[in-house]
């Protein structure tokens, strides 16, 4: 179609220029004296037309004979681009491939072929950027070789080519390397000093966070790493189950770091309200709390949402977190500063009448009236739980109650009996 519209073009031109020529008359006349000379206008048209197109050849030739120094020179240019392009991906696909020194050697080439360029007058407008990414492969494979002071000298020189013009991601690129490297060589102070001079936008990605994980708890900055746990389960950068393992795990940290009531209570409230309805975080708490000759009281009402849970579902706690719950409210009443009171003797009868077959709940109600003087009670209770306890523990711990039992009543066969049996768990 496009040659066609052409061709109806070229015709018109033509039948226009037949016609003007063909029935022209007209004539110029140059008067050189003492001579005069007429000439037909087609002539002079078709004169001047030659003359231009003579004159505008000669001026492309004229042109392309001086651009030849220059063309030259874009070629050369242009050559040494391919060079460095390639050495680049050299030095790329060597460190993928585990081959260090060569991608090390391939990068230092492409910094060379740079200066070389500069050094003839050359500019490129990506040079920064371009430097900045070879020191920043070159020192990734020096430290594959464990080649440090190689590696600084070129993290170095790859923030300052990052600042002078290269892309923000280049230079964070770089810090987040850096802070890489601080890690793999269990620098965990360094890490978190490259991971707080990221900016706030790149100091929240994933990455950063993983890292800021990992060295928070290899210095055992449990606060910052129970942080940075936090903020990763947010972002779901962690599955929930691995979230809710990192961060019961570290709350755990956090309340055993605690060397006295005071500083167990702040490490306490410092918790989220999920972290502290976790039945492990609060076992452990109220247990540390008791460790530390802290207030009773004060253990069991953290103690309450995990009572509150295995008693509304039994299946809620597992057997091993219900022992433990026992154990840790048991540990509490002993004593006459933690004895249990009104509230919680209606809480453990309500909870074993409800469940009369919870051996491990019989157990419990059976402590309590010991330790509230109810001593009928509280023997009928430990004898039925004994034939269905399935812990050892609490079963050696049932027979020497038993035998205390025993012995206040007199009875020393029994307690004798009770002792023995307590002896063989």
């Amino acid at each position: 179609m496009r040659l066609a519209l052409w061709l109806l073009g070229l015709f018109a031109v033509a039948v226009a220029a037949a016609l003007f020529a063909g029935n022209n008359p007209g004539s110029i006349t140059v008067f050189w004296p003492p001579y005069r000379v007429d000439l037909s206008l087609n002539l002079v048209l078709v004169l001047l037309l030659g003359a231009f197109l003579t004159l505008h050849l000669a001026w492309r030739a004229l042109a392309a004979l001086f651009a030849i120094p220059r063309e030259a020179r874009q070629w050369r240019l242009r050559q040494r681009e391919r060079n460095m392009q390639q050495a680049l991906l050299d030095a790329l696909s060597n460190l993928v491939a585990g081959r260090f020194v060569r991608a090390r050697k391939a990068a230092e080439s492409v910094l060379v072929q740079v200066r070389a360029i500069e050094a003839h007058g050359d500019h490129l407008g990506y040079a920064g950027h371009l430097q900045a990414v070879s020191h920043l492969l070159a020192a990734e494979a020096a430290h594959a070789l464990q080649d440090h002071k190689a590696r600084e000298t070129h993290r170095q020189a790859a923030l300052e080519q990052a600042g002078a013009g290269a892309a923000p991601e280049t230079r964070e690129g770089v810090q987040l390397r850096a802070a890489r490297w601080a890690l793999d060589d269990r620098d965990a102070a360094t890490t978190l000093q490259v991971l707080d001079g990221l900016g706030q936008g790149a100091a929240r990605r994933t990455l950063a966070l993983r890292m800021r994980l990992k060295a928070a708890r290899m210095a055992q900055r449990t606060a910052v790493a129970l942080e940075t746990a936090r903020l990763l389960a947010k972002h779901r950068a962690l599955s929930p189950v691995a979230a809710e393992g990192v961060l019961r795990g570290l709350a755990i940290e956090r309340l055993l770091g605690a060397h006295d009531p005071a500083q167990l209570q702040k490490a306490w409230g410092e918790l989220d309200p999920a972290e502290r309805a976790m039945p492990d975080v609060a076992i452990q708490a109220a247990e540390r709390l008791h460790d530390l000759g802290g207030d009773a009281q004060l253990a069991r009402q953290w103690l309450l949402p995990v009572w509150e849970r295995l008693v509304a579902q039994p299946s809620g706690l597992d057997a091993p977190r219900a022992v433990q719950l026992v154990r840790v409210l048991e540990r509490g009443f002993a004593g006459a500063a933690g004895a249990p009171d009104s509230a919680w003797l209606a809480r453990i009868e309500t909870a074993q009448m409800h469940n009369p077959g919870d051996p491990v709940l019989q157990y419990l109600a059976g402590v309590t009236c010991m330790r509230l003087q109810l001593w009928g009670k509280a023997s009928q209770l430990l004898t039925q739980s004994l034939a269905r306890l399935q812990d050892d523990g609490l079963r050696r711990d049932a027979w020497r109650q038993l035998a205390e039992l025993a012995d206040r009543n007199g009875d020393q066969a029994a307690a004798t009996q009770a002792w023995r049996n307590a002896a063989q768990r």
